[in-house]
């Protein structure tokens, strides 16, 4: 069974995913450590707060370099949960322009909401599959996911597996090589984020870095 590193930077639900983990008989570890980091099969990255924070944490702790080349390198399997999502774009407009890790060509940009769409987009929401990848493997056609997020991520079509209607078309979730990524919360959504977690836990073990 190969070592899934949950990343701790100080922001996500750490707990959470941990937990998700360990029902679905992982044992992955919580940890800041290069060094650990370096030697674990694959990545996790929660996150919940302000992009440019959680930019400055990941710098602050030596732990960008070591993902890239660990994720971008030796392509080694990575799931973004949520602001974990948003990190890998090259740039977000929260509170001013951040740069991010860069790993897709992506934005991050406001949702815009509406009259009858508060803004952050909190709740449940079906999602519409449109890459047949890694995560939504054997679920449903519209599987239902839980969201809590002011901003959405920005990128090409090709690289877009799932989307949910806001008002507007809001992407949930990316695939891209090794990299997948979801905006919404899978450690949160009962026994469909389980499986797509399932997936993801798969697909890793099915990885030789």
């Amino acid at each position: 069974m190969h070592q899934i590193a949950i990343i701790d930077y100080g922001m996500g639900n750490l707990e959470s995913v941990k937990n998700a983990l360990h029902f679905l008989n992982y044992k992955p570890i919580v940890t800041s450590d290069k060094d650990a980091i370096a030697s674990a099969n694959a990545y996790i990255l929660p996150g919940v707060g302000a992009f440019a924070m959680a930019m400055r944490n990941l710098k602050e702790r030596g732990l960008i370099d070591v993902l890239g080349e660990n994720v971008m390198t030796r392509k080694k399997p990575f799931l973004g949960i949520c602001l974990g999502m948003q990190l890998i774009a090259e740039s977000s407009s929260e509170m001013g322009l951040h740069p991010g890790l860069g790993w897709i060509k992506a934005t991050v940009v406001q949702i815009e909401g509406g009259p009858d769409l508060k803004v952050p987009h909190v709740g449940w929401n079906d999602v519409r599959i449109s890459k047949d990848g890694v995560l939504f493997k054997r679920l449903s056609p519209a599987p239902h996911f839980y969201f809590d997020h002011y901003y959405q991520f920005m990128c090409d079509a090709s690289q877009i597996a799932a989307t949910c209607d806001y008002g507007v078309p809001i992407i949930a979730a990316v695939e891209h090589d090794n990299i997948c990524a979801t905006q919404f919360h899978p450690e949160k959504s009962q026994t469909t984020g389980l499986r797509l977690l399932r997936n993801f836990l798969n697909f890793a073990e099915s990885v030789r870095c």
